[in-house]
């Protein structure tokens, strides 16, 4: 893949002499799937930081969604008196940034001061899984489609209105439409050609089927740096809405129209580059890896749904005839199912129709990665696919609910098995948080419906 966009460590000493650049943003993806981390001074960054690291508290991966410190991680508490981690940099994710005037991005590892891998830190699960696929002579590759809303609001006027009565920025729906959504043209040309010159390969932009909601899609790449560049596009295209009066969501459910989804186009390949997902001799181009890769995203999808759903909303958009799937099941181009297999040679892939734009990106490509070694190691066997409509099958569910979510997650001794017991429990506790939040809160619902009719 074309290296436009990113550039060394030498380049960032060029464009620092020159006054190009001020400012390295070190970030990283946090369990809510959000890029955070510090600006550092392109010349401290330069002459300290580069090689080293910098510091940041362990307990941004302790934290609730407002960054509220939660009790009851290993991690991070006041009984360990809140330590701090490093924050170790990847060069070779180092990128212009053409959103944040003067300023590049460089991706980061997480380290304790004891210079060991944060195993529960999301880029850590998903390079842990890489590294278990390399071994078996194969590396994944990926595209992921997210989906959003966008508002003629901005984030700050949307806070102070409380979410409520916000302006859509299409009145109809725009799936495919050139008309509506060129009303939008300016933010999303600035969107698509800002991630362009960040070192993103972007195809193009589609209007979707909710009021103002759109999908800008991107070439896939190696799994890690699509995730990286996932993140950092996340981020920046909310910057660029902003600037353009705009905001927009990446929330999986918004309203009781559609959701915003993320489907995850994956395949692997030899590490020589060869098509081990395809097999000329098969009917369906389906190679013998491939169809015990599929078996395994079948047999552990309930099981680790909770790395593909990780918020409460996210299990709200599981609606029949709604183009999210509720089906665990797989079929040729069938967008009924959880699993639609496309393509052929080196395009043969799975779409992954389950997360949903809230998804953290690391977390659900490694449950992938995991699952489909599962499936190969085991030689698990491919059940026969489904063809017509998955609404109507009798096939297993994906689970309805965080709390069932969890559930299998926690009691999953594969997931034990392959992402450690520390992992296992962090995100469990995570859940636990969430749903205790959510369960607590009095809803606007609640008091329409009770307030004088109770």
């Amino acid at each position: 893949m074309s290296n436009k966009g990113f550039i060394s460590l030498e380049q960032l000493k060029n464009l620092y002499e020159s006054g190009e650049i001020d400012t390295v943003v070190m970030g990283f993806t946090d369990m809510q799937g959000r890029l955070i981390g510090k600006r550092a001074s392109a010349r401290h960054f330069i002459e300290n930081l580069a090689g080293h690291g910098a510091e940041c508290c362990n307990y941004l991966l302790a934290v609730d969604i407002e960054n509220n410190t939660v009790q009851g991680y290993d991690i991070s508490s006041w009984d360990t008196g809140y330590a701090d981690m490093a924050m170790i940099p990847d060069m070779s994710t180092m990128r212009m940034a053409p959103w944040l005037p003067g300023s590049v991005i460089v991706n980061t590892d997480l380290y304790t001061t004891s210079h060991e891998l944060i195993a529960e830190s999301p880029r850590s699960i998903l390079l842990r899984q890489v590294e278990r696929l390399e071994k078996l002579g194969m590396r994944a590759f990926v595209g992921t489609e997210l989906e959003f809303i966008v508002f003629d609001d901005t984030y700050r006027e949307a806070w102070a209105k409380g979410y409520k009565d916000l302006k859509a920025s299409t009145d109809y729906n725009v799936d495919y439409d050139i008309l509506a959504s060129t009303r939008l043209e300016p933010m999303l040309r600035e969107i698509r050609n800002s991630m362009d010159a960040a070192g993103m390969y972007c195809e193009g932009v589609k209007g979707e089927c909710n009021l103002g909601q759109q999908e800008i899609a991107f070439l896939y790449d190696e799994v890690v740096r699509t995730c990286d560049n996932h993140g950092v596009y996340k981020s920046g295209a909310k910057i660029i809405a902003e600037k353009h009066g705009k905001s927009l969501t990446f929330m999986a459910k918004y309203n009781e129209r559609e959701g915003n989804s993320c489907h995850i186009h994956m395949s692997f390949r030899g590490l020589d580059g060869s098509a081990v997902f395809a097999d000329k001799s098969d009917p369906r181009g389906m190679s013998a890896t491939f169809k015990s890769f599929l078996a395994g995203q079948m047999k552990l999808m309930r099981e680790f749904s909770l790395l593909y759903a990780p918020q409460i909303n996210s299990y709200k958009r599981y609606v029949e005839g709604s183009f999210a799937p509720t089906a665990i099941a797989w079929g040729l181009d069938n967008r009924t199912l959880a699993l639609r297999v496309v393509g052929q040679g080196h395009g043969m892939r799975v779409e992954n129709r389950v997360p949903g734009g809230d998804v953290n990106q690391y977390l659900a490509t490694a449950a992938m990665i995991a699952a489909g070694i599962y499936g190969i190691e085991n030689n698990l066997d491919l059940e026969e696919m489904t063809v017509g409509n998955g609404y109507a099958s009798d096939k297993p569910r994906i689970p309805s609910s965080m709390p069932e979510a969890m559930e299998l997650f926690a009691n999953s001794k594969i997931a034990r098995e392959v992402f450690g017991d520390a992992v296992v429990d962090h995100y469990v506790h995570y859940a636990k948080t969430e749903i205790r939040d959510y369960n607590s809160a009095v809803t606007e619902w609640e008091r329409v419906r009770g307030f004088e009719r109770v």
